[in-house]
């Protein structure tokens, strides 16, 4: 793929993120199963188009992966760097192999943005950049591994202690932090962090690929039908709905959409099951089959452990779909228990399995949170949000000004 050439002027962010949206041509079921895409993937994608469609020069630098090494084309003005090795293990590992292009950039940089899930060796370098290239820094916390990380793992812990150590001097270090819910905008606030300096800015969905007519992604499947679409990872515990499902008093059909790190466990779980002859497992799919599959849909269902947001709930909503989800993170910020969907203690499979068989026993009801997701869509268009950020890119210059060079 050719790489554009840089426009002269104009405002150059450098984007560090560890997971990018990966070119179609590159993804297998081998680099599936490396989470290839993600919430945090579609939002860094999503964000930089919308960004480059209003004139903003962007280098994004992120991890190889399920993609290949290289330089590649972002819209008109940007391009996209992968390095490091395709592997699942020691991920942090990759910022290694990005730091000399943090510290070699050819062109001013006049903006460090930083995407920060779990991978924490991304802080890191937006640490290293902020200081070599004296610039402004902004942070989006996409997972806090200080507040939001759980479980009883060494990983886990890890992430806790020394992530959360990391996350805590980055956040301080940066001119702006962009969170996705207003709970995670609470907490660190209370962690010490001005007010002034947090913007709640979630995830949203790309109108383009969600209007139109949608024909039926599962037309040997019967109805009504009961959707996960995500990765297949631990933090989201799509085992649980498996479980789940074959509780149920109502007869529904279960597709789960996804790879992951978590695939034989489903699969297990799948077998299992006193339902199995009514699930179906379709694996990984690009994100531009989302809105299709989604349409096909009667109720998704997020059974996550911890989750900061949880985009594939906004696309649900555009797409006119209830929810039921677990009541952890910033869930709450988005699905609105009763009205948009139904929520659950997390790990509760009783109360998951109760939930769904509400929801499954009464179209109208499905029929009422479908409006009403719909019209609370409208708060998350992409492009919308996109120019939210750019006005956050906007005063963080400004205020930097008198003290650069």
């Amino acid at each position: 793929m050719p790489v554009p050439a840089e426009e002269p002027g104009g405002l150059h962010v450098l984007r560090l993120c560890s997971v990018f949206e990966p070119e179609a041509a590159s993804i297998d079921e081998r680099a599936a199963r490396f989470d290839p895409i993600g919430g945090m993937q579609n939002h860094t994608a999503a964000l930089s188009r919308c960004l480059d469609a209003q004139g903003v020069t962007q280098t994004v630098l992120t991890a190889r992966l399920g993609a290949g090494c290289g330089t590649g084309a972002l819209g008109r003005r940007g391009t996209v760097r992968r390095v490091g090795v395709r592997t699942s293990r020691l991920r942090q590992l990759w910022g290694l192999a990005a730091l000399p292009y943090v510290i070699g950039a050819r062109r001013p940089v006049d903006l460090v943005h930083a995407h920060q899930g779990e991978d924490v060796a991304t802080l890191v370098l937006a640490l290293v950049a902020h200081a070599v290239h004296r610039c402004p820094l902004v942070v989006t916390l996409h997972c806090s591994v200080r507040h939001t990380v759980t479980g009883r793992s060494p990983r886990s812990w890890l992430l806790r202690v020394v992530g959360g150590a990391v996350e805590r001097l980055a956040l301080r270090r940066a001119d702006a932090v962009l969170v996705l819910v207003p709970r995670t905008a609470e907490l660190l606030e209370k962690d010490g962090l001005s007010p002034g300096r947090v913007h709640v800015l979630p995830s949203g969905f790309e109108p383009a690929l969600f209007t139109g007519p949608h024909h039926d992604a599962f037309p040997d499947l019967g109805r009504p039908r009961i959707g996960y679409v995500g990765r297949l990872a631990e933090s989201k515990r799509p085992d649980l709905l498996v479980e789940a499902f074959g509780r149920m008093r109502e007869v529904a059909v279960l597709v789960v959409v996804g790879d992951g790190p978590l695939r034989a466990e489903v699969r297990a779980a799948v077998q299992r099951s006193p339902a199995r002859e009514r699930i179906t497992m379709r694996g990984f799919l690009p994100h531009a089959d989302i809105p299709q599959v989604l349409a096909s849909l009667d109720v998704l269902a997020l059974p996550s452990v911890y989750e900061e947001m949880g985009s594939v709930l906004v696309e649900a909503m555009a797409s006119g779909l209830p929810v039921v989800a677990s009541r952890v993170g910033g869930i709450p910020a988005v699905v609105q228990d009763g009205e948009t969907g139904l929520l659950v203690r997390p790990r509760d499979v009783t109360a998951l399995a109760a939930a769904l068989d509400e929801l499954v026993a009464d179209p109208g009801r499905r029929e009422r949170m479908c409006r009403a997701a719909r019209r609370r869509a409208t708060g998350y268009s992409w492009p919308d949000l996109a120019r939210r950020v750019a006005s956050v890119y906007g005063d963080v210059l400004r205020a930097e000004e008198p003290a650069r060079p």
